[in-house]
């Protein structure tokens, strides 16, 4: 599955790992329980550290990525993803004492699936879509000791050549490599612009 050119973003978004974030200039803040709101100074500093632990995140995996996009091409890129990047985040979770993920309400990877929390963020992003408004990223409280960082993740056009329509922007030897990875695959049939899922990262008040 931001962390900056345009096609290496674009391929990172299109295996639903990674995209580029911009630092947001507000968020917004949910109760989980009694005493659990965020303070403006946590929604703050929350939303400047998700920023930072997801281009980190990017720029960790982008050069290893180009390298094997440009050895293979996507399929080669693909069965890299499959076997390096979830390991790879997972080791970059402990460096930042967080727990990075990425979510969507169509995944290809099972370990996609939204949790309940998650859920009713991509809802609420994808409300944001259909009345056409922003998509920002946000923070909110899980409970007094923990807070979720959200930001949305957009399809690229380089995202296409493995999310786009089967037989016009996503090959079909590509997509046959794609099946046998993940055989359960809903992740298809974008438009660039689709908002793809989301990232999810939690960590410490």
């Amino acid at each position: 599955m931001k962390w900056k050119t345009t096609s290496l973003l674009g391929l990172f978004s299109l295996l639903f790992l990674f995209t580029c974030q911009n630092r947001p200039a507000s968020g917004e803040n949910a109760s989980a329980g009694q005493g659990a709101a965020l303070t403006p100074e946590e929604q703050e500093a929350f939303l400047a550290k998700g920023a930072d632990i997801t281009s980190a995140t990017f720029s960790a995996l982008s050069g290893r990525l180009r390298s094997a996009l440009q050895q293979e091409g996507v399929a080669g890129a693909v069965q890299y993803c499959n076997l390096v990047a979830y390991p790879l985040v997972d080791s970059l979770s402990q460096a930042h004492n967080a727990t990075i993920r990425r979510a969507s309400l169509k995944v290809r990877n099972p370990k996609d699936k939204p949790t309940s929390a998650e859920l009713a963020v991509l809802e609420e992003y994808h409300a944001h879509v259909k009345a056409g408004e922003p998509l920002l990223p946000m923070v909110k409280a899980i409970d007094g000791s923990r807070a979720a960082y959200y930001a949305p993740i957009l399809i690229q056009e380089a995202c296409l050549q493995c999310h786009g329509k089967l037989g016009e922007t996503l090959k079909e030897e590509d997509y046959a490599v794609i099946e046998k990875l993940y055989p359960e695959d809903e992740a298809v049939g974008y438009q660039a612009g689709d908002l793809r899922g989301m990232w999810s990262v939690t960590f410490q008040r």
